[in-house]
């Protein structure tokens, strides 16, 4: 059975860290706490856990934080988490039998990293990050902000899931910040890190700087096509909020040049035609969203609800204004066997029955 070292960067973190570390803290064989400057009681509650609690000066890097949390690893595996991540309860028997059964070959293990959830819990978003990675100095971590390991070698997809549930909001500035700062300082950004800086440029609200940057980003020849297919959601997005509605569609269809259809962008099609009162086109985009196949290891960002939940809500919506009342109704039931808590789907049931 192959050891695992829990390795982690931390800062101010007295909130979320122990329920953090209660969570895995006995699935693992060992666990590291790179503290980057913490001045409430992080630092004390890591130590409860384990004695390997080490200081770092903070570089603006968090790839270097990272490595430098691995390079104080002695187990097999290293394993990253943040200090508001959480291994559920439901997914520690997996979590065990995954670390009894693993191949020895195994280079790298891609877990499922839920980061958003519905009004009942379930997980609304979610992605697959590499969280196993075998110890060794050919992986290591690039990008000063969402840094990633480069995924080569034996690769395992699980469906286990590290979920992340922040209580407290962080820092909104500080991934925006950092990318101005290597701007500043005359580092150009490498396809990835651009498209991202142009996603914390939305997030802020400065979409006409987001919409030059992520453009560019879509006239690269380097960059992972996922990337470029959401780059056209968030420049879209913002062609929206700048009310140039017919730049956001285009935009929204360019996405078909990188690739076959995804859901998420036929859901936010189907939703301009909607808007815009053209309710067979929005049908029409609906249905090929529910005729699109998940799948959840191209690695991408995934809003397993466009897959379902969101076109049978909406083409509820689409047959009322066409004055089918029972396709609506019988689109709203399949919404409702997806999602029978929403109070969308209860909303329109209510709609119905009074009828």
């Amino acid at each position: 059975m192959p050891t695992i070292s829990l390795c982690m960067i931390v800062k101010n973190e007295e909130i979320h860290l122990a329920r953090c570390l209660e969570s895995v803290a006995e699935l693992v064989d060992e666990v590291i706490i790179v503290d980057t400057g913490s001045t409430d009681r992080t630092i004390q509650i890591a130590s409860a856990y384990t004695s390997k609690v080490y200081s770092y000066t903070w570089k603006d890097d968090f790839s270097d934080a990272r490595n430098e949390s691995f390079s104080r690893a002695s187990m097999e595996y290293c394993m990253w988490m943040d200090a508001d991540d959480i291994l559920e309860p439901s997914e520690k028997d997996g979590f065990l039998e995954l670390k009894k059964s693993l191949s020895p070959d195994t280079d790298i293990v891609m877990m499922k990293y839920n980061t958003s959830f519905d009004e009942a819990g379930r997980p609304s978003f979610s992605y697959f990050r590499e969280r196993w990675i075998r110890n060794c100095d050919r992986y290591r971590w690039i990008g000063a902000v969402h840094e990633v390991i480069p995924p080569n070698g034996r690769l395992l997809y699980s469906d286990i899931a590290i979920s992340h549930k922040k209580i407290n909001a962080g820092d909104s500035d500080r991934n925006l910040k950092i990318y101005r700062k290597m701007i500043a300082d005359g580092k150009s950004l490498e396809a990835r890190q651009q498209y991202y800086f142009g996603r914390e440029l939305y997030y802020h609200g400065q979409y006409e700087e987001a919409v030059s940057v992520l453009e560019q980003f879509l006239l690269l020849e380097e960059g992972w096509i996922e990337n470029k297919i959401e780059a056209c959601s968030v420049c879209a997005n913002c062609y929206d909020r700048l009310g140039q509605e017919k730049e956001a569609l285009m935009t929204l269809l360019r996405s078909m040049s990188f690739d076959v259809p995804r859901a998420e962008l036929c859901c936010e099609i189907g939703k301009y035609f909607l808007r815009h009162d053209k309710y067979q086109n929005a049908v029409y985009w609906y249905e090929t969203a529910l005729n699109i196949p998940k799948n959840e290891y191209c690695g991408g960002f995934m809003l397993p609800d466009c897959y379902d939940y969101i076109p049978f809500l909406q083409l509820c919506v689409c047959y009322d204004k066409l004055g089918d009342r029972q396709r609506a109704e019988e689109y709203n039931e399949r919404a409702g066997a997806c999602k029978p808590y929403s109070q969308a789907y209860l909303y329109n049931k209510r709609y119905f029955d009074s009828l």
